[in-house]
């Protein structure tokens, strides 16, 4: 049974950081893109980062380019999300998810964690 578990989560004030990880048990995702998606209260779930799964390609959504960093460690069959500058709008609840590509739309990822609960206090 494929799992992606997300981990990291917290409350954190406004202008920290917080270190997401998304560990991957029940088959390698060496071969696969890895994304990261948020879902705010009322929102739709929106992307945030992909990487390759070599590691060599990154892409961030504008709302967070500069701020948060997506890296992977396949050896680990561990994926991260690095988010400094943290922002109020940033509270949502964050998912990592497994792809055959790098894409961007939800609909196109084929596996999916739980989710781990990121709250930015002002």
């Amino acid at each position: 049974q494929e799992q992606l578990v997300e981990s990291g989560g917290g409350l954190v004030q406004a202008g920290g950081s917080l270190r997401l990880s998304c560990a991957a048990s029940g088959r390698t995702f060496s071969s696969y893109a890895m994304g990261w998606f948020r879902q705010a209260p009322g929102k739709e779930r929106e992307f945030v980062a992909v990487i390759s799964w070599s590691g060599g390609s990154t892409y961030y959504a504008d709302s967070v380019k500069g701020r948060f960093t997506i890296s992977r460690d396949n050896a680990k069959n561990t994926v991260y999300l690095q988010m400094n500058s943290l922002k109020p709008e940033d509270t949502a609840v964050y998912y990592c998810a497994a792809a055959r590509g790098l894409y961007f739309e939800v609909y196109e990822y084929d596996y999916w964690g739980q989710g781990t609960q990121v709250t930015v206090s002002s």
